[in-house]
């Protein structure tokens, strides 16, 4: 970062969401909600603060008709572009995901001059995009220092120092050092403005920058007691926390009151996780407000913490979207992967939802697809175990992450450098099977959730 202050008493922060470069991308109740946090705290210590969407979805450019989704979620525009290096073979539509690239250039040159660019990144084979989105910041603004943060900063920091084209990778675990650094270049003092010993303390994500707030993602808790073989959220997140109830109530009190907010999505990894004293609290205190308002999960919940009470509690609080871990249902073989769920856990926790009225489109059920060494017919089975209980299955396809205990077992299995570039990590591609991604395989996979 630049050694020289800034000497304007308000300073310009302006941060960036980057567009995603796939072969599929779909708005399933997914915001930057560190950035957000971040612009929250840099408003509140005095900082001009502008924001560009890359993926707006509700950008003022587009006819109302974009528009269309259901409970928050919905697709982004999207332009066909060249498949990446050594994944051209595969046999699908490589696309830019957000606004087209005019778009972005023009809201970049109708912005004052900022200070410094804070830029985000999310699954580590999307930072095509970021390198993209970065580019054409470089070109808006070529001396002003961009700083880059998120997932795949932090999971693949030396790749993002050497490719990103960002001045400064910083990871999660480096919030407060960022905060300082930002404080001693623009003369605001931001450390004081975040506090990662008591989230109750920081202010609301700034998701009023948006040009429309369509949902708005809840965490209620940073980082998870389990250690998951093939999740990073301990590597991301070392310390499990809870926010107070009362705090996250009178959050969703003011997105409702204040901008209308009905969609809620909880973007916790261990939602469940203490209970008594986290969410049913939580969701008595929701319920005594009286509010049309609709809970989602698209992070999966622990099946073993949902008994009959519970499941009352959140089909009474507004609950519409239920996802739950099974991952696989080879369970006398899974210690490797998790100690989170055995299958009578799975199935009770299934029949206590059914009993609080939820139907069998309402429970989805994860079904990791794609694991190093996994057979299709485990996945058939698993596939038929879900669907015996009286839940959805849900296919997650596997994708690789760098710190965790499956990634060595991944490079070992992968038809692909995994260690060389993190593109070949993408979970669309089946990166650790040795077959290439088969249309077929997946059909049937599909036909037999289906059927």
């Amino acid at each position: 970062m630049s050694p020289n202050k800034i000497e304007d008493s308000n300073p310009h922060l302006l941060l960036i969401n980057p567009w995603i470069h796939d072969f599929a991308a779909y708005d399933f109740w997914a915001k930057p909600l560190g950035l957000l946090q971040l612009a929250g705290i840099f408003r509140d210590c005095g900082a001009q603060v502008s924001y560009i969407d890359c993926l707006d979805r509700f950008h003022p450019r587009l006819k109302s008709a974009h528009h269309a989704g259901r409970q928050g979620r919905g697709a982004y525009q999207k332009t066909k572009i060249l498949n990446p290096a050594g994944l051209e073979d595969v046999p699908r539509q490589y696309s830019r995901y957000g606004i087209p690239i005019s778009w972005f250039q023009e809201d970049l040159a109708a912005m004052s001059r900022p200070d410094i660019v804070l830029v985000t990144s999310l699954m580590t084979y999307w930072y095509p995009g970021v390198q993209e989105t970065i580019q054409y910041i470089r070109d808006a603004f070529p001396d002003i220092d961009v700083v880059l943060g998120g997932i795949y900063a932090t999971l693949c920091q030396r790749h993002a120092i050497h490719h990103s084209g960002a001045d400064v990778v910083v990871s999660a675990s480096e919030t407060g050092a960022v905060l300082k650094a930002l404080s001693k270049a623009t003369d605001l003092n931001l450390a004081p403005g975040f506090d990662d010993k008591c989230l109750d303390a920081n202010p609301y994500p700034a998701f009023d920058l948006q040009s429309h707030i369509p949902y708005v993602p809840l965490q209620t808790s940073t980082g998870c007691p389990y250690e998951c073989a093939y999740c990073a959220s301990h590597f991301l997140q070392p310390r499990f926390q809870l926010r107070s109830p009362e705090s996250v109530v009178a959050e969703i009190q003011h997105w409702h009151q204040a901008y209308g907010v009905v969609d809620f999505a909880f973007y916790d990894d261990a939602l469940l996780v203490n209970a008594e004293k986290h969410i049913i609290p939580i969701l008595e205190k929701v319920i005594s407000l009286a509010v049309p308002i609709r809970f989602h999960t698209p992070n999966a919940m622990h099946a073993k913490a949902i008994d009959d009470y519970l499941a009352k509690l959140m089909a009474r609080a507004g609950f519409e979207t239920i996802r739950l871990g099974i991952e696989t249902a080879d369970f006398e073989n899974r210690s490797h992967l998790d100690q989170k769920v055995t299958q009578e856990d799975f199935v009770d926790s299934v029949q206590a939802l059914q009993n609080a009225g939820f139907t069998q489109k309402q429970i989805g059920a994860y079904i990791l697809v794609g694991l190093p060494g996994q057979s299709i017919s485990a996945v058939e089975k698993t596939i038929q175990v879900v669907k015996s209980a009286g839940a959805t299955p849900i296919m997650a396809h596997y994708s690789p992450i760098p710190h965790t205990a499956l990634w060595p077992d991944a490079v070992a299995a992968s038809r692909y450098d995994l260690d060389a570039d993190p593109i070949f990590t993408n979970n669309a591609v089946s990166p650790c099977q040795q077959e290439p991604f088969s249309w077929q395989t997946l059909s049937h996979l599909k036909n037999l959730i289906a059927g």
